[in-house]
């Protein structure tokens, strides 16, 4: 009906003319004709439509394809993007780690040669507190020896991973710990140690120098006709 209201041209009513004889025939022939020719236009219009109609659908279907690759595209790009980053991420967090792995061998270095001078340095005092002492400490400084060695055990840290490194860390420190609080109670024990003798000292002198003003004060005269004579013995009387 739309197409027919848009193409088909107005339909006028034939007249016939007045006083001549009507063909009838004639008439119906060229009604068949007009309609013949109105469908053509329809059918015209009709094809005419559907080529347009076509034509957008195929220009319809052509922009959701290119938009759809267009997605893709992006979808593409932006996949590559996030794959760099989590690269960039992955080689930032393995720099790190490599870092924070020579910054604990450089600290276990430290702390391996700190010990080790550590050690060196009591060996060399401990040589020479017993070469003072003499022969009769060899025995003891032997003893001493010892335990140093002992106590001083390989680190053995080249072949260890990030965990066994770690545990290793807390062994020294923990081991550390101790050594320094034996040294607090030793150095205390020989601090005791050194008052009660210093103490002990001042007791003895003080006693050696009581003991010799009094035996000055008997062997005086004078003092002997104060406090009187001895036990078994009498004054001399008066005659």
């Amino acid at each position: 009906m739309l197409y027919f209201r848009l193409f088909a041209p107005p339909l006028t009513v034939p007249k016939i003319p007045e006083g001549e004889k009507v063909d009838f025939d004639d008439i119906h022939r060229k009604r068949q004709e007009k309609d013949l020719t109105e469908l053509q236009s329809l059918i015209e219009a009709h094809f005419i439509q559907r080529k347009k109609d076509e034509e957008e659908l195929i220009a319809l279907v052509n922009r959701i394809e290119k938009r759809r690759a267009e997605r893709a595209e992006q979808q593409r790009i932006r996949t590559e993007h996030e794959k760099e980053r989590q690269n960039r991420l992955a080689e930032e967090k393995e720099r790190k780690e490599q870092e924070e792995a020579r910054r604990k061998q450089d600290e276990d270095a430290k702390k391996k040669k700190a010990l080790t001078n550590m050690t060196q340095q009591y060996s060399g005092f401990q040589q020479r507190q017993d070469g003072k002492r003499g022969a009769k400490k060899q025995t003891e400084r032997e003893k001493k020896r010892k335990i140093l060695a002992e106590r001083k055990k390989p680190l053995n840290v080249e072949r260890l991973n990030e965990d066994k490194l770690k545990e290793k860390a807390n062994e020294l420190y923990q081991w550390l710990w101790m050594l320094e609080a034996e040294k607090f109670d030793f150095t205390k024990t020989l601090m005791r140690q050194k008052y009660d003798i210093t103490l002990l000292q001042v007791r003895v002198q003080n006693s050696q120098r009581l003991s010799h003003r009094s035996g000055e004060t008997f062997a005086h005269p004078q003092c002997a006709s104060v406090h009187g004579a001895p036990k078994g013995e009498e004054r001399p009387r008066a005659e």
